[in-house]
């Protein structure tokens, strides 16, 4: 065996701290072990120790992570469909949206029967059933398919790599499905459907198509935010209630969202909740700005969203440490 002859003063300074290898033992020495030994006819054990003195590079300063971070995946996996799960996702999908829309037009049209004889339960009444649903909703099939139940999410989730394009495919056929399914139901047992036109969304008087643009702009961006927020890993890690949690402060987004857009386009944040009613009724009137413009939307917010928890992060390291290494975050 062959040792270093200089050592450091003291064996604090020493790294990895060192054990003693037997030359009659057998070559196979693990490499946990012995993580700097290089293994021949005779093993040998090299040192190496740090000066404490020594400016340490940028990225040795920075603390480990604390969470795992899930990749991006890739864009098309045809290996998951191949698997029972997969449709057992989409067909989760399916049958949320279609309760979803089934109790949400419900309540739409409830409302607008009672306000008109006594008042009712009114917009904070239908904004509540909203917000709820996709609390109940997304807590029962988050385990099984994510809990999306918009194309939208869907689709901004595909964008962040979160998702695979085939996924998001057959999911956005189900949710659209499912929503068309949902409002056919309310259509054939709801007697009042056509005095409230279905409960179809729409820039109401008084308002502009900008104003109805700003709206959903708004809308949609809180809803997406709140929804990468609530899905980070960081976030687990740090809090372990925040994946049991999560529904909650999506739902009350939706909640939100509702309370505020509700008066001015009937809040049309979810493509199948506009494409069902539309769909049922024949009424296409503005949804150019319901159904096509929402691509565009959740795709800027997604980016925007990226855009803050990771570009700004990197380059904020950057400046205050004063160092031109980008770590990523």
């Amino acid at each position: 065996m062959q040792r270093s002859s200089k050592l450091p003063d003291s064996p604090k300074h020493l790294f990895p701290t060192w054990n003693e290898i037997s030359p009659t033992k057998s070559a196979t020495v693990s490499k946990s072990t012995t993580p700097r030994s290089k293994l021949g006819s005779e093993p040998r054990i090299s040192f190496t120790w740090v000066d404490p003195e020594a400016k340490l590079p940028f990225w040795a300063t920075q603390p480990k992570k604390d969470y795992v971070d899930v990749g991006p995946v890739i864009p098309i996996d045809t290996n998951e469909m191949r698997r029972w799960s997969f449709y057992r996702a989409t067909i989760a999908e399916f049958m949320a949206t279609m309760m979803f829309i089934y109790f949400g037009l419900s309540t739409i049209i409830g409302a607008g029967r009672e306000a008109a004889e006594s008042g009712g339960i009114g917009m904070v009444g239908v904004a509540w059933c909203f917000g709820g649903m996709i609390f109940v909703l997304v807590y029962c099939t988050s385990g099984i398919s994510g809990g999306h139940l918009n194309p939208s999410v869907t689709f901004g989730l595909m964008v962040a790599r979160k998702v695979t394009i085939n996924r998001a495919f057959f999911y956005i056929c189900a949710q659209m499905s499912g929503a068309t399914c949902g409002a056919a139901i309310v259509k054939a047992s709801n007697i009042y459907w056509d005095e409230f036109n279905g409960g179809c969304n729409a820039i109401h008087e008084g308002y502009s198509v900008g104003a109805g643009f700003i709206a959903e702009v708004m809308g949609t961006f809180l809803l997406m935010y709140t929804v990468l927020s609530a899905t980070d890993p960081k976030q687990t890690a740090r809090d372990s209630h925040v994946p049991i949690l999560a529904p909650l402060p999506i739902g009350f987004a939706v909640f939100m969202v509702h309370l505020a857009t509700i008066s001015i386009t009937g809040t049309g944040i979810n493509p199948a909740r506009s494409f069902g009613s539309a769909v049922n009724q024949s009424c296409w009137k503005d949804h150019a700005l319901f159904l096509v413009q929402h691509w565009h939307r959740y795709t800027t917010s997604t980016y925007c969203e990226q855009l803050y928890t990771k570009k700004l992060r990197n380059l904020c390291n950057i400046l205050v440490f004063n160092n031109s290494e980008i770590i990523a975050i």
